[in-house]
């Protein structure tokens, strides 16, 4: 007599159980997608190492080959030819140079 009742129980609890997850499941794949965050602000006046690895996307100890491929994909998104900006394009080839250990810094030619 009781073990009927105790499988219904069980059944219940294992459909609302299910309910939920369906319901969980749904909500979240509905939420919007997570977008990454970008560095916020202006460029400063002379160019420092943190500010160059933050333009290409990079940390300030990265080896030169990734160095190199960040600006790569950096400079093809944003190159004049393709619609990009002149100024951004010189900050981003700064930003390369800075980090390489090429210029000191303030060498954009805007």
């Amino acid at each position: 007599m009781a073990s009927p009742l105790i499988a219904g129980i069980a059944i219940a609890a294992a459909a609302y159980a299910g309910r939920y997850s369906i319901q969980a499941w749904q909500a979240f794949k509905a939420r919007p997608p997570r977008l990454r965050k970008f560095y916020e602000g202006g460029f400063q006046p002379t160019m420092t190492k943190r500010e160059a690895a933050l333009i290409l996307g990079v940390r300030e100890s990265t080896p030169v080959d990734k160095i190199k491929e960040a600006h790569r994909r950096v400079m093809v998104a944003n190159h004049p030819d393709a619609g990009g900006s002149h100024y951004l394009a010189s900050k981003i080839n700064e930003a390369k140079d800075i980090i390489l250990g090429k210029t000191k810094g303030s060498g954009s030619a805007f």
